[in-house]
């Protein structure tokens, strides 16, 4: 699904991947861990297509609406509801029974009861849930995911633990990480970029 041969990728005159050569299969679950700085988050970009590489290549076996991306920042609009972003994606995506799914996920990860307030009062923590919803939304092919886990409690972890483990069966994985014991169950590959 994700092919990557001596992809390098370069700011100016500052290198941020040299080399890089990366397989994720279909159905694979790849860790991709680093020292702030290494290119995590630049590769990820890379492969959802947010940047292109400087040179090598880069093959992703998978149409851009198929992709679930969770990026650093939630990539919500935050004078809007969460019932509003969820239902704007899932009209961008056409999600089918979107009302349902959006209904299903906002319990899932107990947003529920804030469904109707703008999302500009959300704590950082319920952010990144419904960030989460919205990479799930359209159930992806290929989730790419930046950091999970970040800023949730101890009951949002344990909600992200309970999906991974469940679309673990049915999707192919690309997650950047500094907790890489946290994947441990679940990875299939893992890759360490260097700084």
């Amino acid at each position: 699904m994700i092919r990557a041969r001596a992809v390098e990728k370069r700011y100016g005159d500052e290198r941020v991947l040299r080399g890089i050569d990366l397989d994720v299969e279909r159905g694979g679950f790849a860790v991709v861990t680093g020292a702030n700085g290494s290119g995590k988050t630049t590769l990820l970009r890379l492969v959802v297509g947010l940047a292109q590489p400087t040179a090598g290549e880069l093959e992703v076996g998978v149409p851009r609406g198929r992709l679930g991306f969770l990026a650093h920042e939630p990539l919500v609009y935050r004078e809007l509801t969460a019932l509003e972003n969820l239902d704007l994606y899932g009209r961008l995506y056409r999600v089918p029974e979107r009302r349902e799914r959006i209904g299903m996920l906002l319990e899932r990860f107990r947003l529920w009861e804030a469904r109707r307030q703008r999302v500009g009062s959300f704590s950082r923590g319920m952010l990144q849930r419904l960030a989460l919803c919205r990479a799930f939304l359209h159930e992806p092919d290929l989730y790419v995911l930046d950091e999970p886990f970040t800023a949730l409690d101890a009951e949002g972890a344990e909600l992200l633990d309970r999906e991974l483990a469940e679309r673990r069966e049915r999707g192919t994985f690309l997650v950047a990480t500094h907790a890489p014991a946290r994947f441990e169950s679940l990875a299939t590959a893992q890759m360490a970029l260097v700084r």
